[in-house]
């Protein structure tokens, strides 16, 4: 029984389920679908556009809510709403949400990548239904409908083409290839192309996700990883954390079986201890770090789009290049004009080519647009002819012909086409002079990827004789060579990625000096739509990726899992590229690079924005965000110091020190105890005896069993110390020359040195405070004529506390002494603004007035016991404050020095690699400078054997003395650094 085509459309629908490309060709009539039968395969295989898997945005909100830091922060919220202090509970909410609004700005971007692929399909596609051509919107498209592809028109879906003319496909975006390719019936044509010449139908394949193009989105949305920095945020809290919590616990159980009755206190002095812990502004402080970073970067022409990626690109290890359009000008330029003929040379070859084509129309294709296009084209010469007779490009025949008279009135044919179908069409006596030379010049052109064009000419009554060859090429960026040679300067590995021809593929990266091991898309896994990438990658290809100097023939899901592949071998990998095809790869990649011109795929994909031409700006940015990173690390190396600090000296503090034994100790004292009257409402009066001088205020208060700061002193000194630590971003850093990554043992040890230091002196002041009733005291030994009130000992603390944490800053930031780098300006005038305003807040106070409650008196002795033991900041005399200041300033020499020992400490042995990094860094630093040095005085380095160089160093660096000696002796300078830590700047 003969099948209806009803049948056959429904046949084809099954096939394509079974994904046999092209299944519809055959399947599908010349009329086209119908529509019942297009309503049916709508409901089988969905809408042709990108399903939308966008998070809620108030999903993305409420996460930024949740989590260790939040958490902690949401805690100690809770905790003093139950307590009712009001003033702590309203300033950490305040830190709560102005994290979690940060967040979310940064969030909110995150699906901006899917959301430009999905406005790329076209709206609308020229459709054949049920006999007629009709436009409809192009997401209703479906498998087996028969389409127009028409010069001009985008495709709007994959198609296969049908019987009839060839046409010409422009694939650059997708495929990265330069030229226009040549399509004929059963071609598969991928949507988000454009039909260049030619107008055939075509039959849909593949709709929405299942398109090359939606391929792509899949790739992009499977992306979701936690960028490094969110990681090495964690790390540092998820440690605090710990560390507070046994401190917290134990402090706070010794509190309650100590006295039961003194629960409520208890966990106050948790709250204390806790907030203390959280290094609540660090997100918000390296986030504002960051950003002020990406408008120098701006300044140099690069949009940073995802602000974390500032700090991975400082560590980038590889930067994955795709070829056209990013290393290339992906325009075609003559490069040789070669003759064949002693009376025709040079620009005369390129005249003849432009003969043999309709030179006063508009171009057809890339190679007439060439010619015509070209500078050293004479026009006026060409103009004098006139053509009698022209045979345009034929695909069968591959070439183009003309007759023409010239201006003595001589006729002759000028032919143009591919150089080895000329070569038998010339004259026996004209291909024995030069056929194997030419010969031999095709293949060597082949073989390095270059394109030709072959040029014979006829004169009447002659035979054909060859004029010359056109070579051409899609050129490097005149800025390519020195851009890839100053980032392996940096340590940065460069690999190029593209969907080329794989000998084109070859020259270019030999042009470049990047190496010529191409390796083929054929060696490469595949992925397959949805699919999650394999985690084995990196053990079963990586080997293979790691030694090839690049890719040629690749498409998106390659450029993805060589990325992914890199990653798993523990590699910072960078991606730059400018089309669709690119935008998975850059979206997965550590640092996604955008090249100036970049379609809005990939603009949305990537990390950092290109808005000038070239990859110059790579190098700069790379400079520049590890002069940033360095920033990053100082700061984060002062916050876990500072933490450390208040932790240790609020856990010490309450075993070791009970203010109110001072009191009863005091009230022995000659002259003592201070006894204050207070006159009540009622008109009674109210005695009051202490060991400590009371000022007005603080009469009626009783001092406390435990010593601590109010909750709020606390938050005070980390709000305005962290909104001016922020000036570390313009601070003055010297960039590593190889790429950053954070050693956090390293990071740890030196802050717990520098805070250990900061806690010994904190407690050393707290014990003199404490004891300044005593005349035999240090304190007032040292001068001072005045015994301190128990309010007075809190605001010295906060002060004191205040001035460590941002003096601790200036021993943060360089591994030698503090003075052998001089903090930039910003930094210097942020310093002393928060010094003396936090001076200023120790004398006034304006935050916080604690007064003795009479009610609460009247009600009974216990009562009044039991509610009124709290903490009254009182305002330091000018003395104390002079004290103050000068004991902060002895003890920060020790603490730098401390440090200096530290680093030298950890440099002698080597820990965690910070001796063997530093060595690389410093023969990284001599070894440019010979570089540099070379190319003055014009000597060729090849980029390739500058990073061989680099990793030559690290090995020798990692291994014996007797190594390092070699190193030395081959011109290096391996102790170098050694000098630098003990009296060069770092």
């Amino acid at each position: 029984m003969k099948e209806t085509p009803r049948t056959l459309h429904h046949k084809a629908s099954v096939l394509d389920l079974t994904g046999e490309p092209g299944a519809h060709v055959d399947a599908t009539s010349e009329e086209g679908l119908d529509e019942a039968e297009a309503e049916i395969r709508l409901k089988q295989f969905g809408l042709n556009e990108l399903p939308d898997n966008a998070t809620p945005w108030y999903v993305i909100f409420l996460s930024h809510f949740t989590g260790l830091m939040p958490g902690m922060i949401v805690l100690a919220c809770l905790i003093e709403y139950l307590l009712k202090e009001w003033p702590d509970f309203y300033t950490l909410m305040t830190l709560l949400f102005l994290n979690g609004f940060v967040g979310f700005w940064e969030d909110m971007r995150a699906g901006d990548a899917v959301a430009a692929l999905k406005a790329s399909l076209k709206p609308e596609a020229t459709v054949k239904r049920n006999g007629r051509w009709r436009k409809i919107d192009a997401s209703l498209l479906v498998p087996g409908d028969r389409v127009s592809l028409a010069a001009g028109f985008s495709v709007p879906a994959d198609c296969i083409v049908s019987h009839g003319m060839e046409i010409q496909v422009d694939q650059a975006a997708l495929t990265g290839e330069s030229l226009p390719v040549s399509m004929s019936a059963g071609s598969q044509i991928m949507m988000g192309s454009t039909v260049v010449s030619g107008e055939v139908d075509g039959v849909v394949c593949n709709t929405g996700i299942n398109t090359f193009f939606g391929k792509t989105a899949a790739l992009i949305g499977s992306t979701h990883d936690e960028g490094n920095f969110q990681k090495v945020v964690l790390s540092i809290t998820q440690v605090l954390f710990a560390f507070s919590s046994v401190l917290v616990t134990i402090a706070v159980v010794h509190l309650i079986m100590r006295d039961p009755g003194q629960l409520w206190e208890a966990v106050s002095f948790g709250v204390v201890l806790l907030v203390a812990s959280i290094p609540i502004a660090m997100q918000v402080v390296c986030t504002a770090t960051m950003a002020l970073g990406s408008r120098m970067l701006a300044e140099k022409k690069a949009i940073v789009a995802r602000l974390a990626s500032i700090e991975q690109l400082a560590g980038m290890t590889i930067l994955c290049s795709d070829k056209t359009g990013t290393l290339t000008l992906n325009k075609m330029v003559l490069q040789e004009m070669v003759s064949y003929d002693d009376k025709i040379q040079g620009p005369e070859i390129l005249t003849y080519a432009a003969l043999a084509i309709r030179w006063k129309e508009p171009p057809k294709d890339a190679l007439d647009t060439l010619v015509l296009m070209s500078d050293k084209l004479d026009r006026e010469y060409c103009d004098k002819h006139v053509q009698l007779d022209f045979v345009p490009f034929d695909p069968k025949r591959k070439r183009t012909e003309a007759t023409l008279r010239g201006p003595n009135g001589a006729e002759f044919e000028v032919v143009k086409g591919a150089p080895n179908v000329l070569l038998t069409l010339i004259d026996k006596s004209n291909y024995a002079a030069i056929g194997n030379a030419f010969q031999a010049k095709v293949d060597n052109l082949a073989e390095r990827g270059i394109r030709a064009l072959a040029v014979a000419k006829k004169d009447k009554g002659g035979v054909m004789k060859m004029v010359g060859m056109l070579t051409f090429l899609d050129p490097p960026r005149p800025d390519t060579k020195a851009t890839i040679r100053n980032a392996m300067m940096q340590g940065v590995s460069v690999k190029m990625i593209t969907g080329d021809h794989q000998a084109i593929a070859r020259e270019t990266a030999r042009q470049l000096g990047m190496g010529d091991n191409i390796s083929s898309a054929a060696n490469l896994p595949t992925l397959a739509a949805g699919d999650a990438p394999p985690t084995t990658l990196g053990r079963d290809y990586g080997e293979m990726i790691t030694n090839s100097d690049g890719f040629a023939g690749v498409y998106p899901e390659h450029k993805f899992l060589i990325v992914e592949t890199l990653r798993q071998l523990g590699h910072s990998v960078g991606m730059t590229g400018d089309g669709v095809n690119d935008a998975p790869a850059l979206k997965k990649a550590d640092v996604g690079i955008a090249v100036e011109g970049a379609t809005d795929a990939a603009r949305a994909a990537a990390d950092l924005v290109l808005t000038a031409p070239g990859l110059s700006v790579i190098v700069d940015a790379i400079e520049i965000s590890r002069a940033i990173f360095q920033r990053m690390k100082n700061y984060v190396i002062y916050r876990v110091a500072c933490t450390i600090q208040l932790l240790l000296f609020f856990f010490v503090a309450v075993f070791a020190f009970e203010p109110h034994w001072y009191n009863d100790k005091f009230k022995q004292l000659p002259g003592h105890p201070y006894k204050y009257d207070k006159v009540l409402s009622d008109g009674s009066v109210a005695h009051f005896e202490y060991g400590f001088r009371m000022t007005e205020r603080e009469i009626g208060l009783d001092i406390p069993g435990t010593f601590n700061l109010p909750v709020i002193a606390l938050v005070v000194i980390v709000i305005l110390n962290d909104a001016t630590i922020v000036s570390t971003a313009y601070d003055n850093v010297k960039a590593s020359q190889l790429p950053e990554k954070w050693n956090l043992p390293i990071l740890f040890i030196v802050a717990a040195w520098i805070g250990f230091v900061a806690c010994g002196s904190s407690l050393l002041l707290l014990d003199w405070a404490l004891s300044s009733e005593d005349p035999d005291s240090p304190m007032r030994q040292l001068g001072l004529s005045s015994s301190l009130s128990y309010g007075q000992i809190i605001a010295m603390m906060y002060l004191k506390i205040s001035l460590s944490d941002w003096w601790t800053i200036f021993a943060a930031r360089t591994q030698d002494w503090c003075w052998t780098r001089a903090p930039s300006k910003i930094v210097a005038s942020a310093a002393l603004f928060a010094t003396l305003t936090s001076t200023y807040f120790s004398v006034t106070w304006p935050f916080q007035d604690i007064r003795f409650d009479e009610v609460l008196y009247l009600e009974g002795e216990e009562a009044a016991r039991e509610h009124q033991e709290d903490v009254q900041l009182i305002g330091l005399d000018f003395e104390h404050v002079v004290f103050t200041w000068c004991f902060c300033g002895v003890f920060f020499v020790i603490q730098d020095t401390a440090k200096v020992l530290c680093y030298r400490v950890l440099f002698h042995y080597d820990v965690c690699g910070i001796k063997t990094d530093a060595l690389a860094n410093e023969e990284r630093i001599a070894a440019n400078e010979r570089i540099q040095n070379g190319l003055s005085h014009s000597v060729t380095t090849n980029p390739k054997d500058i990073l061989v160089g680099i990793e030559k160093q690290r090995l020798l660096h990692s291994g014996t003395v007797q190594s390092l000696s070699e190193s030395g002796a081959q011109g290096g300078a391996p102790w170098s650094l050694s000098k630098a830590l003990f009296g060069k700047k770092r």
